[in-house]
């Protein structure tokens, strides 16, 4: 079968790797990919936001199965623009992916069905936000609605830090704001938490802690993830339980309950406060680097479970996983999540370390000629599997030091709550 991949990320390539591995599978294009994916599949140039040629591309190249790697197609819905096209598609339609489309659709589904979540208020403008902040306890987040590649958020010490982020929303620095949340901080402890479902059967899809932070000891501002490991430390039988009957299945519920059938990876970033899961956002497809990290550890065909997903016939669909951890380190163009440059030779690629345990997924690069090339603000992800943490993280510093690229920067203490504790 043909399949094409929509995104040009590490997710993507993570994704390219292990659909690859699949028997079934006779030609992928990733759209538009990167280095690495240019390696393992074909690369076809045209940008995701180009729904009317993503539409005539996979017609003319008899695509069987699409995938929707980054949250920008589905919420803008591609998977509705395609709708009359004989071809299966992963991911949600433009309805269901409001989940995370609008932070507010999602907290108002929170307060209808009683999922637990930190408390909040909606405002239209500055001024009602600020008799707001005035009766507020400190820190406070504060929230762009829409998308905002991960970066729309504020944690504030103060009301003037406040003040000063909801202007910075509502003046356009993540697109067009006519709203604005500002939410209560929670005192616990982030998660990663995915399924999948084809909108009758739910499966668990692993875990992960992702490090936001761009500095160490989770310092600076907030990036779209440096590193993330698998599964997170947190998790345990019974708060297993807690997240699917206290948020998930009251999530899908509230879904069906307004006609609308969600379809391909939920991930729900919650805070554990005591062995208690709130939830602070949804995204509707997988994170990155979370799925550079857990993909090493699936045993089933991934082709597999999405096929499965697809047909409505995930209820029969076992899936399995390797027994080890998993950890990620993200390179990043030097100035990352600030200024950085592009175009900037990666030499050394051919020297590191890879084999069955240890990966390197591409994410902001390009191939010129013969030369491989920085092309965005995180530029490769290097992924190590081990029974131990601690091994998987050396393996990756090691690989990151033969790779010797003066041009980035990256964190060394990934996965530092359950390595250096």
């Amino acid at each position: 079968m043909n399949v094409a991949i929509i995104g040009s990320g590490g997710r993507e390539h993570a994704i390219c790797s292990y659909i690859k591995k699949s028997n079934k599978i006779d030609k992928i294009y990733c759209i538009p990919g990167n280095a690495g994916t240019d390696q393992i599949a074909t690369n076809i140039d045209i940008d995701v936001d180009n729904f009317k040629k993503i539409k005539t591309f996979v017609a003319k190249n008899n695509v069987n199965l699409l995938i929707i790697g980054p949250e920008k197609p589905l919420v803008y819905g591609l998977v509705d623009y395609l709708k009359n096209v004989n071809i299966k598609i992963f991911g949600p339609n433009v309805k269901a992916s409001q989940l995370e489309g609008s932070k507010i659709f999602t907290k108002e589904i929170c307060k209808e069905y009683k999922i637990p979540t930190a408390k909040f208020g909606i405002f239209k403008n500055l001024s009602s936000a600020k008799k707001y902040l005035k009766k507020s306890k400190y820190p406070i987040v504060i929230k762009a609605d829409g998308l905002a590649a991960g970066k729309g958020v504020y944690i504030c010490e103060t009301e003037t830090l406040a003040t000063n982020s909801i202007k910075e929303i509502f003046k356009g620095k993540f697109g067009k704001a006519e709203k604005v949340l500002i939410e209560e901080f929670l005192h616990g402890e982030e998660m990663s938490y995915f399924i999948i479902t084809d909108g009758k059967t739910v499966k668990r899809f692993e875990t992960a802690q992702d490090h936001k932070r761009v500095f160490e000891n989770d310092k600076g501002k907030n990036t779209g993830g440096m590193g993330a490991y698998s599964p997170s430390r947190l998790i345990n039988d019974e708060l297993d339980q807690k997240i699917l009957d206290k948020i998930i299945n009251p999530t899908l519920r509230a879904l069906k309950d307004r006609n609308i059938t969600y379809q391909g990876f939920l991930y729900a970033g919650l805070m554990i406060v005591d062995n208690e899961p709130y939830l602070i956002e949804y995204n509707v497809r997988m994170g990155d680097p979370e799925c550079q990290t857990i993909l090493p550890k699936l045993k089933t065909d991934l082709l597999e479970i999405i096929m499965s997903c697809v047909s409505n016939k995930l209820k029969k669909q076992t899936i399995e996983w390797h027994n080890d951890n998993s950890i990620c380190i993200v390179l990043c163009a030097k100035g990352y999540p600030e200024k950085f440059k592009k175009n900037i030779i990666i030499n050394n690629l051919d020297l590191l370390n890879l084999n069955s345990k240890n990966f390197c997924f591409h994410a902001g690069t390009k191939k010129t000629g013969n030369k491989i090339k920085s092309n965005g603000g995180r530029v490769l992800n290097f992924v190590s599997i081990s029974k131990d943490l601690k091994t998987a993280r050396d393996k990756i510093l090691k690989n990151l030091k033969i790779l010797n690229w003066d041009e980035g920067h990256y964190r060394k203490d990934i996965g530092y709550k359950v390595i250096d504790k």
